[in-house]
């Protein structure tokens, strides 16, 4: 998130604790499950590349397993199937699947963490009140952000565009950024970002 700190990934104590991580499990079997949903629905790979701008090859590594799957190349492949990540990740529920979010305030927005695990990617559900002139900033990471109620301002480098209830955008956070109501009313949004992004930001100022 742009205006968000997160806490950095604790590092691992030993090499076998990385080898024993369920993460790794269940990314394995990312594969197996995007063909078969591929399959499923009678689409070939170039079909899907087409619907996903990533090239064959990508995809065709992805599904033997040859190639990690990342929320850059998942993301698409959901939105083109139309099925949530989990779908695609399989990951099974572990404990009590129940979210008890606790509201946070930063920096005048109302944030909602909707996942409980550092790391990895993260999901927030944002009320944001009007912020005043924007201030793009960079860092590294991904984000997808989803408009649930309300108008949304987004400007992300040159471009400077409005989303209305039900859009949503991608982008990569290490292009100048920022976003807020489009307009005097609140705007509650849907966030998800990659655990790549969770570093220092640095502060880029717009050209007047």
């Amino acid at each position: 998130m742009s205006d968000a700190d997160l806490p950095a990934d604790p590092a691992p104590d030993a090499a076998d604790d990385a080898a024993d991580d369920p993460t790794d499990e269940v990314l394995d079997k990312v594969g197996e499950r995007l063909r078969h949903i591929r399959t499923s629905r009678g689409a070939t790979l170039a079909d899907l590349a087409a619907a996903t701008g990533i090239s064959k090859s990508t995809l065709s590594r992805l599904e033997s397993g040859q190639r990690r799957p990342s929320l850059e190349l998942l993301l698409p492949i959901a939105r083109a199937h139309r099925v949530p990540l989990d779908e695609l990740v399989g990951a099974p529920p572990v404990g009590d699947p129940r979210i008890r979010p606790v509201p946070v305030r930063r920096n005048g927005m109302t944030v909602l963490p909707l996942t409980q695990q550092p790391g990895g990617l993260q999901a927030f559900k944002m009320i944001i009140p009007d912020r005043g002139e924007p201030d793009p900033r960079t860092h590294t990471g991904y984000e997808w952000l989803y408009v649930l109620s309300g108008r949304l301002r987004l400007i992300l480098a040159d471009h400077d565009v409005v989303l209305a209830a039900g859009e949503a955008a991608e982008f990569d956070t290490r292009l100048p950024h920022w976003f807020g109501p489009a307009g005097p009313e609140p705007v509650e949004i849907l966030s998800l970002f990659g655990k790549q992004g969770e570093q220092i930001h640095m502060r880029t100022r717009r050209k007047t």
